[in-house]
């Protein structure tokens, strides 16, 4: 499955290696739409953006940190007190360059998205395969600016909305509310969903990933303020309505752990995969999250998981293969063929370095590797998920399907429902939302899931669980702030505030 992916992307390497933020060009040159090659061209080049360090691996390492599950050794050593633990991983967020540089990724992204959504013509009753091809292409691009949209107004909430080119004239532009960020959202992802068609190629997104998109949209809107909904819906249904036209479209890959690795890319579970290469991109998963000598050079091992989450985890199902796949806590170094051994299997916790588990799910698994650039893909949705949201959804409706779909996904590993799924529709509500954590821990949608059922319910099963955890030790663990104010959104990057003369904090 790499070939296509190699060509998709040394594509966009030849075409638009230029290009840097939203006004250059050649993303404002109306004729670069006119023909399919060169619109596929532009669409790469969105994707392109995507897959860059801001909006990729600066924004997976700001995700995590504010999801209140993983602590870190970048910037200032290992340790409870370096910048990020004292700020971000402990939920009290600056302003710091990864938030700076995660928020203007996703805009380039969003404005390479506009340019696309102002140039490509669709056609109504697409006829020829060119027509085909450009409604694909706008579908993409209304997908690609609804889903960065979303990462967006999720971590900060009111945010300045482009949906336009830039000009001498409209160079800033102020916040808008958060329900007008989310109609834009529910718009882009309709039409999306609308358009996207499959004829732009293997290895893009169909539009069962707007179906997953405007899923994930309604079921926040559920349990989000009363001010952000519209009382004459019911977001339930409509997260229903959305996300069973995905179910049975795709498989469960058989091998959990293989996801996480150059085989599994592109698997019968991919909804939205971005397509990395070593040879055509420029992506640094590998070495920012791989662990100290696992590999024999460019590795800073930038997450650990809280040892609590790790025995949360592990106390809720022990034998599950879920478990490997995850953290990784014993290994022979690259180098001179040593053994590391961090928490679990050193249970001392005498030291910073060793009382985590390391998040194992981006490492480059091939410990010959001294590239500073990896070719493993970054799975954004996936079909696991997919079945746990329908599971979710259906508990709220009680319409009795949602224990089948947490069997699907248990099935895979070997496991079955544990018996808080069937002590009625609270117990089930808490049960599910413990599974998105241990399927998908560290894959960018924690730092949301624990908080989309507000303040009271992030508090009370993340923050607290950590905080009042038996095994808690201030040598090298943190406290989890408790401040509702901070915790629940980021603060607006400086960069924004000083260069956007609409927008005053």
């Amino acid at each position: 499955m790499k070939k296509y992916k190699i060509i998709f992307l040394l594509i966009i390497g030849v075409t638009f290696n230029a290009c840097n933020l939203d006004e250059d060009p050649p993303f404002l040159d109306g004729t670069l739409y006119q023909s399919p090659q060169s619109a596929k061209a532009a669409l790469d080049g969105i994707y392109q953006a995507l897959a860059n360090y801001g909006p990729q691996e600066q924004r997976i390492f700001l995700v995590n940190g504010f999801s209140g599950l993983f602590v870190t050794g970048k910037n200032g050593g290992n340790n409870v007190n370096n910048v990020n633990n004292a700020n971000l991983f402990s939920l009290k967020p600056i302003q710091d360059n990864d938030a700076a540089n995660a928020w203007s990724g996703l805009y380039q992204v969003i404005s390479r998205a506009n340019s696309s959504i102002e140039n490509v013509i669709e056609t109504e009753n697409p006829r020829t395969n060119d027509e085909m091809l450009f409604n694909d292409v706008l579908g993409q691009a209304y997908f690609l600016r609804a889903w960065s949209y979303f990462s967006l107004v999720r971590l900060w909430g009111e945010i300045p909305l482009w949906t336009e080119l830039p000009n001498s004239s409209n160079l800033n532009k102020a916040k808008s509310s958060v329900s007008d960020v989310y109609n834009l959202i529910i718009s882009d992802a309709q039409l999306a969903a609308s358009l996207m068609n499959g004829t732009v190629g293997n290895g893009y997104p169909k539009s069962y990933a707007a179906n997953m998109l405007l899923a994930k949209v309604y079921m926040t809107l559920a349990t989000a303020p009363a001010d952000l909904q519209d009382s004459s819906l019911d977001y339930w249904q409509l997260a229903y309505n959305e996300a069973i036209q995905c179910y049975g479209q795709y498989e469960l890959h058989s091998d959990y752990s293989e996801l996480f690795t150059v085989n599994g890319d592109n698997s019968s579970e991919s909804i939205f995969e971005l397509q990395i290469s070593q040879d055509a991109t420029n992506s640094q998963m590998g070495r920012n999250f791989t662990p100290w000598k696992y590999k024999l050079s460019q590795h800073f091992g930038w997450l650990s998981v809280h040892a609590d989450v790790y025995e949360y985890h592990s106390s809720a199902y022990p034998e599950d293969p879920r478990l490997d796949g995850t953290y990784l806590h014993t290994y022979t170094r690259a180098d001179n063929g040593g053994t590391v051994t961090v928490y679990p299997t050193n249970t001392t916790r005498n030291s910073f370095r060793n009382a985590h588990p390391y998040f194992f799910k981006f490492t480059e698994k091939d410990k010959t590797h001294s590239n500073q650039f990896g070719s493993q893909n970054v799975i954004v949705y996936r079909y696991a998920e997919l079945l746990l949201m329908l599971a979710e959804i259906s508990n709220e409706l009680q319409n009795g399907e949602q224990l089948g779909y947490v069997t699907e996904v248990l099935a895979r590993v070997g496991l079955t429902p544990r018996s808080s799924y069937s002590l009625g529709q609270s117990s089930f509500r808490h049960a599910i939302m413990d599974e998105y954590r241990f399927e998908l821990l560290g894959e960018g949608e924690d730092a949301h899931n624990n908080r989309r059922r507000g303040f009271n319910y992030f508090l009370t099963n993340t923050i607290l669980r950590h905080n009042n955890n038996a095994m808690f030790d201030s040598n090298v663990d943190f406290l989890l702030n408790t401040n509702e104010d901070q915790v629940m959104k980021l603060p607006i990057p400086l960069s924004e505030i000083n260069t956007n003369g609409e927008i005053n904090d």
